[in-house]
This record gives C-alpha cells, structure tokens and sequence, in this order.
C-alpha cells in the first residue's frame, strides 16, 4: 500500500499557515514569552545566543527522547560520561553549540546525537562494561556527528527536525481545547490517515506524530561516508585527549564479542552499520595516532555551563502538548510513559548545565533550585499527603552527589539542615497518620505516602498488605505482586506475610503481566509458589497479547530466560497491529489505526513493524 502525499481538505486558517511554509511564525507567535530572570550571578541575555531556534528544536527532540524512552538516574554514570566527554570536546575546538551528555532508559545498547549537541548513551551500552579508552570512542564518534553537522546535512533528519516542532504546535492546539484537530499534511502521514474529531483522536495523534518523528531522528542510520568521518574524527580527539589510540577498534571487539549475533540487526549495529569496513579502518588509524597527555577540561565545561545558562535565560515558554495522559486501550498494564510530561526546556537545559560544570556557585544554586521546588510544591499539599520520604531521599542523593565531587563544599551543611527540618516535620506527622491507619477509613494515596514516609515502622508490613489488596483490585498486577512481596520478606512470621502468601497463590494462577510472574518466579521462600508461576511465565512468554507488557518483560529482565521467547512474540504481535492499521485505515476508522502507530512505536520500536512504519513517512515538501 502507498503512502498517501499530504493533501489539504477542509482547510482551517491554521492549517493554511502550515502548508504554505509560515509554520515559523506560527510557531513563535505561540512560543514567545518573557525571558524567565537569571541569577544575580550570571550575566543578563541581551539577544538570543547564536542559532537558538536551531538550539531548541534539537532540545524538544532530546525531551521527547526522554519522555518516550525515560532518563536513566544513575549520577554516577553520568559523572563518568561528562568527564570523559567533555576531554574529548576539549581537543575538538567546538563551540558552535554547548555539548551536554544524557543517560536514557533503554535496555538495547545504543548512542546517538542531536544536531545542536545533545548526546544520549542508553542504560544498555554502559551495561556491558565499557572501558574508559572504549566509552571515549564511543563518546567521540557521537561528538563527531554534531561537530561535523552530519544531522543537518542529511536533508530527510533536518527536515524532521522541523516537522517535530510543528507537531508539537499541533499537539499544543489540540490539548488547549480546540474541537477540530490536526489535517493531513501538518504532520507525518503514512498511511494518509486524517483523525477522527473525537477528544481521543486528539489526544493519541499528538503523541504519535512526535514518537514517529523522534523513531526517525534517533534510529536512522547515517551515510557509510558519515559514519567513516565520525569515526576517524572521534578517534584522533580521544586519543589526543589522552585515550588509547586504538580505543575505537578495542570498541568495535567488545561490541562485537559481548552482543548477541542477532542484535545485529537492532541497537548499535542498526544505527552504526558497516561494522567490519569501520573495524579495518580502526586498526590502520591507530597505527598513525599517540595517545596525548591527558588535560584538564575545566574551562571548556565551565563554557559550556554559561553557554547554557544563557540559552535556558532566553528559551522561550515550554510546549506543553504532551502534559495530558495518553488514553489507555482497555486492560493495559501500568507503564512509565503513561502522562508523562514533556521535561520542562529550561529545567532540560539546567540540569545539562549542572553535569557539565557540577562544583562552584551556579552549580549550587542549581542544586538547591531543584530540591527547593520540589520542597514547596510539597509543603503547598495537605500535610498528611506530604511525601517526606521521596524529597528527603532527594535531598540525601543531592548531598552524596555533592559529597563524591567535593567533601569539603560549603552546600552540604545546607543540604543537611535542609533535610533534618524535613526528617522533623516527617516524624512529627508519624501519630497522625498512625492514628488514621487504625481508624481504617483510607485511600490508595494515603498507603502509598504512609509507606514512603514510614517504611520502617511498624504498621508498615500491614499497610504494604493493604497497599497489595487495593492493587490487586484495580488491576495493577506488577505493583500488587511488589507489596505482596514486601509485606511478607518484612515481616515473614506476621499474620500479615501469611496473608500475602494467600494472595500472592492466589494471584499467581491468573496473573498475566511478564514481570510480576518473574518477580515470583525468582523468589525462594515458597518453592510451591515459584514452580506455579514458571510454569505460568513459560505458557505466557509464547502467548500473551498484550504489547506492553512484552515491553516491560525484555526492560527489566534484559538477560531473563524467557528474552528469546518475549522477543519473538512480540515481534509477531507489532505485525499483527501492522496488519489492522492497514484495516483500519481502508476503512476509515482512522482513531484506532494511529492508535495501533503509537503503540508500535512505544513499544516495539526494533520490530520490523516500526520499520515498515518508519520506511512510509512521507516529508512535506
């Protein structure tokens, strides 16, 4: 089936503007803002810094990366990325835009770059053990794709690059109430589907035209010519910075020796292909480089930090097109994505700022903006709904944070009175919500902030059984099997285990999420138990229908015993929803035809299914 071209009907004045090439000025007419103050300590933006319309459509790009696929939380390994990365930025000289290093949340081991410098290793790739001299590489190809503009010099990713901005326009005017939604030609279209006026029409295009759009950006391959220039570029500043001069070869051995053969066809190998032409030209390379004398990058990431700053003063107001929750197909388990908010572009760029220079004055006024939002969004909610247990781990993370970096910093007593004023008001709660635990009258939210706040106390294992039960009747399967677990390891002689036992057995038989029978299945306090719940997870590794939970399944058991069979069916339930968007769309239920997009792209985005999807893109000309 051919994609459709983009084809005006219906015309609104709004979609008159986007097809005759004035989306720019519609774009800043909603966008235009006023410029959010700066600190006393930074110099005040007069004019916008270099190429920031540039700047900030790569930085909606890099927040839709985060929002789709999650940031990973892991200061330490992000610590090791920024100071490896930032050596290697060092000798390349750039500055056209502010380098800044992201961690995302996804098993398969990637690294890919924006055009405006925002770089993203996945949990995957640092998981496989990476050493320094092979993570720089790695680190300076990635560089070397921004450095050399391969983004933009490839027309179908730049043009892209536009027609995200203008789907997120679109998903703006949709959200702000608007009854007619997006026509053909505002956005991808590959299946020359045109949406329903329905509110979940609008709600489930917004979101697919930004995943289908960023699935392009990030999982396309570059030119044999590109990858070939990044590669001996990337290679000759990590050696330069003091890395060993055949770091890329020693990259290209341990990808090769420590991935299976069939991730050849995804990940790393999918968007850096022509592995053995690279290696050859690897090894020849290294035999012409000498490893350089190692030198402190300091006043290139302090730079890069008031580049930033100056960009996040003048960034104008953020989108908010993806602030709603998407709608959810029946029976679907709970999942991450789920009314995830675009990140803010200004705390995006701030938290950039802070990993590229993370001591001094800005960065301590960046640390304790943060925490101290958070602490007034919680003091402005009622006290017993106050999660004291979440912000306190906050402030405590801050504080070693800070602590790894410099022991003696003059923000660690302030972090630390900070958070016993918070430990103090949280204990001083402790009767209260003590008092209406017994009196049984509670909500869900209540449980949950009990057991956050309290953990070690001593209704706790009763409340995580009564936290388990609430679960379990509304369906949420994983976090059911979560408290059940809980309430029996922490006290395992309580009446209140012995009950989580019951309901754990008797959840077992019916459970179809992936990762809550793996959660039992690895447990060893009830043989009885586990042998039910293998036996349930190898029925279902080969059977289940729902896409997301294979998803969740091959995300938190990325080496499981079941990956092969998870895998495998996955792939055939995204072509099965190949299938019914192609029925759909013949038959004009357009609604549920993007809605079967969106969760292709979400949730199988290696399948061949995304790729059929992502080959019919037609760009607007």
């Amino acid at each position: 089936m051919e994609s459709a071209p983009f084809r005006p009907r219906g015309e609104r004045p709004e979609a008159r503007f986007l097809r005759s090439g004035i989306i720019a000025l519609l774009v800043g007419g909603l966008l235009t803002g006023p410029v959010a103050a700066q600190s006393p300590a930074a110099k005040p933006a007069t004019e916008p810094p270099p190429q920031a319309d540039l700047f900030e459509k790569s930085l909606d790009a890099a927040a839709q990366a985060l929002r789709v696929y999650g940031a990973w939380d892991n200061p330490e390994a992000l610590r090791r990325v920024s100071s490896l990365g930032y050596r290697i930025v060092h000798e390349s000289g750039f500055t056209e835009f502010p380098i800044s290093f992201y961690l995302i949340d996804m098993p398969e081991p990637n690294a890919f770059a924006l055009p405006a410098g925002q770089i993203f290793i996945t949990r995957g790739m640092l998981s496989i053990g990476l050493t320094d001299d092979q993570l720089a590489a790695l680190l300076g190809h990635e560089i070397a794709h921004v450095v050399l503009r391969h983004g933009l010099k490839m027309e179908r990713r730049a043009t892209l690059l536009n027609v995200l901005t203008q789907a997120l326009v679109v998903g703006l005017m949709v959200n702000a109430g608007r009854n007619s939604g997006p026509r053909p030609g505002e956005v991808p279209d590959p299946y020359g589907i045109e949406r329903a006026d329905t509110g979940q029409g609008d709600l489930i295009y917004g979101s697919y035209a930004a995943s289908l759009i960023l699935s392009e950006l990030l999982l396309r391959s570059y030119s044999r010519d590109f990858e070939d220039e990044a590669d001996e570029e990337g290679q000759r500043w990590a050696a330069a910075a003091g890395f060993a001069p055949d770091g890329t070869l020693q990259l290209m051995s341990a990808l090769g020796s420590r991935l299976p053969d069939s991730s050849k066809e995804y990940g790393y190998w999918r968007t850096h292909p022509f592995f053995d032409q690279r290696t050859a030209a690897a090894r020849i390379r290294a035999q012409g480089l000498a490893r350089g004398d190692e030198k402190n990058p300091a006043d290139t990431r302090s730079s890069t930090q008031q580049k930033l700053l100056a960009y996040a003063a003048a960034a104008k107001p953020d989108l908010k097109a993806e602030s709603k929750p998407e709608p959810r197909a029946s029976g679907r388990p709970e999942s991450r994505t789920d009314a995830k908010p675009l990140p803010s572009r200004r705390k995006l760029i701030e938290q950039a700022a802070l990993t590229a220079w993370p001591t001094g004055v800005e960065a301590e006024r960046l640390r304790l903006a943060r925490l101290h939002e958070r602490r007034d969004a919680l003091l402005a909610q009622q006290p017993i709904a106050r999660d004291y247990g979440r912000l306190i781990a906050a402030y405590v993370a801050e504080a070693d944070e800070v602590r790894a970096l410099d022991p003696s910093s003059p923000l660690l007593p302030t972090l630390e009175a900070q958070r016993d004023v918070l430990d103090t008001e949280r204990r001083n709660l402790y009767p209260r919500a003590g008092e209406i635990w017994r009196g049984g009258i509670w909500e869900t939210p209540f449980l949950e902030t009990f057991l956050s706040n309290y953990p070690e106390a001593e209704e706790a294992p009763d409340v995580a059984l009564a936290l388990g039960e609430a679960y379990s009747r509304s369906s949420r399967q994983a976090d059911a099997v979560a408290q059940f677990l809980r309430a029996w390891e922490t006290a395992p002689e309580s009446a209140a285990a012995r009950r989580a036992q019951r309901g754990l057995r008797n959840l077992a038989p019916s459970l179809t999420q992936l990762t809550a029978l793996a959660e039992l299945a690895a447990q060893d306090r009830d043989p009885e138990l586990r042998a039910l719940s293998s036996a349930r997870l190898v029925q279902l590794a080969s059977t289940y229908t729902d896409l997301a939970a294979g998803h969740a399944y091959l995300e938190r058991f990325p080496d499981g015993d079941h990956v092969r069979a998870v895998g495998e069916r996955l792939n055939v339930l995204a072509e099965n929803l190949y299938g019914e968007i192609v029925l759909y769309q013949s038959v004009g239920d357009h609604v549920r035809a993007i809605e079967r997009i969106q969760q292709i792209l979400t949730h199988a985005p290696a399948s061949s299914a995304a790729q059929k999807l992502l080959d019919r893109v037609v760009l607007p000309t």
